[in-house]
């Protein structure tokens, strides 16, 4: 065979060889980005931030006395039960002096290192001896295998561990808050809306289990028509942008049994939107 002739079987080779390659790369890609359920408003806007989990309420470095309560935020995901599946999303888990897993691929263990949350629930008191520890966030799926989706390490040390303090008294009653925007405050857009819930188990409506609720959030101005958003998505967080003025919002926790009956709701908050 003549070299003009080598050449042109090897090209055809090679463009069959890209046909067949390039698809499936494209589609591996496409798998593997954040497919994130957003609320459909159009002052609903993309997450800045990176899929990942997060501590609303702690510091690193900080020293605390124990029992004390460990708060959980999650950007760009939802929440749902183990054992259950909603898209792509989730239960907390809490590391304790634990590195992030070298395999994603095998479920977490039981242990007291590894603490999990399979009812959709967004806190913990934490009640350990006194010492340094390492706090870390991870999402997993209903099977307990880990998403690429976790926090920073955070370092706290425990001064004190109170014996006679009960779990209750630090977590007080079950309700709902608005962590931010604090009430009255002035914001620029877009912003970001943080949704809390103590003994309370949040999640997806999808697979409607028992005992959790959903958030849903009204945003009211004066003279016209209430914003109605609903996280149904099981999402704790949202970001916002919109017209410049003066707000009322009122954050709801909504079953997801058939009643779709309010559970709890937050004390409303003033904003206000500054213009750019």
């Amino acid at each position: 065979m003549s070299r003009p002739a080598l050449n042109y079987v090897f090209v055809c080779a090679l463009a069959l060889l890209l046909a067949t390659v390039i698809p499936a790369t494209a589609q591996t890609s496409v798998e593997a980005t954040d497919e994130v359920e957003q609320v459909p408003h159009p002052w609903v806007v993309p997450s800045p931030r990176s899929a990942e989990t997060y501590f609303t309420n702690l510091k690193d470095g900080a020293t605390l006395e124990a029992p004390f309560v460990a708060r959980f935020g999650l950007s760009m995901r939802g929440l749902v039960p183990a054992g259950k599946t909603a898209g792509r999303a989730g239960h907390h888990h809490l590391l304790v002096n634990q590195a992030l897993p070298l395999d994603f691929k095998k479920p977490l263990p039981f242990t007291e290192q590894y603490i999990h949350f399979g009812k959709g629930q967004m806190e913990m008191v934490v009640n350990l001896p006194p010492g340094t520890y390492d706090l870390r966030l991870l999402l997993a799926d209903q099977g307990h295998i880990p998403y690429f989706v976790y926090s920073k390490p955070l370092k706290v040390t425990i001064s004190k561990q109170n014996k006679n303090v009960t779990p209750a008294s630090v977590q007080g009653p079950a309700r709902v808050e608005l962590l931010a925007p604090a009430d009255r405050e002035t914001v620029k857009t877009p912003f970001r809306v943080q949704f809390h819930a103590s003994g309370y188990n949040v999640a997806h409506v999808g697979p409607k289990a028992a005992e959790t609720g959903h958030f849903r959030l009204t945003v009211e101005r004066s003279g016209r028509k209430p914003e109605v958003l609903s996280f149904t998505g099981g999402q704790t967080e949202t970001w916002l942008n919109p017209p410049p003025g003066d707000y009322t919002m009122r954050l709801e926790l909504v079953s997801n049994a058939a009643s779709n009956s309010v559970m709890s709701a937050a004390k409303p908050a003033a904003l206000t939107v500054a213009a750019r």
